[in-house]
């Protein structure tokens, strides 16, 4: 497993593109993958997500089974004189995870449920719209990917949301428009189960995971 930090240059037209249509950007990272194997395999997938700092820097993270070649991506959206992504080995890390550590996390996630069809009797999924729904989705997940949300000192749950939005985009033209409901989660969490917890950090977590969410990422406690 490997994770790779690729800093955007939101001033590129093409990057424009890439920030708004998650298929663009999906298409883009599988492009770094020269063998299926090296992006989806039985125990991991490929997984990203788009992150905005405060001074407004963009960062695509990526996780994946393979070492990905993102030339291509410099060239589109990056800065083509400076080093713009770092790849590193991931699997010493998960080795070095255990149960009982707290770590801080950030999840971009697709936060849905399903129902019956207004006009028949299948089934769709439908985005959950507001804080509690989302956050009420995300700790009824918690425990079976491996983890808890740790607790502030006056009992209540270390977890902020933030970046909520809903998306629509095409996949293809002359497809209807696909309509994705994303919120970003940071907080604080326990391992509880570490298996399940490294599947949920190469696997994902919910659906989306081809359009930016799911992708679980980890820092030491009390690090922004």
């Amino acid at each position: 497993m490997y994770l790779t930090r690729f800093r955007i240059n939101p001033a590129r037209r093409d990057a424009r593109k890439l920030l708004t249509s998650p298929q663009a950007m999906h298409a883009a990272v599988l492009a770094g993958f020269p063998h299926p194997e090296d992006h989806t395999r039985s125990d991991a997938r490929t997984l990203w997500r788009l992150d905005q700092s405060t001074d407004r820097q963009i960062t695509l993270y990526i996780v994946s089974p393979g070492q990905p070649d993102l030339t291509h991506l410099v060239e589109q959206a990056g800065w083509p004189t400076i080093d713009t992504w770092l790849t590193r080995p991931y699997q010493p890390f998960l080795d070095t995870l255990q149960n009982g550590q707290q770590w801080a996390f950030r999840l971009t996630a697709n936060p849905v449920r399903s129902g019956r069809r207004k006009d028949g009797d299948d089934t769709q999924r439908y985005g959950h719209l507001t804080a509690d729904q989302q956050t009420r989705w995300l700790r009824e997940r918690t425990e079976r990917n491996g983890f808890i949300i740790a607790d502030q000192p006056d009992g209540q749950p270390n977890l902020l949301l933030h970046q909520r939005q809903s998306l629509r985009f095409t996949r293809r033209r002359g497809e209807r428009p696909v309509s994705l409901v994303t919120a970003t989660y940071d907080g604080v969490l326990t391992i509880q189960d570490v298996d399940g917890f490294r599947a949920a950090l190469t696997r994902g977590i919910g659906h989306a995971r081809a359009y930016g969410c799911g992708l679980l990422t980890l820092a030491p406690t009390g690090r922004p």
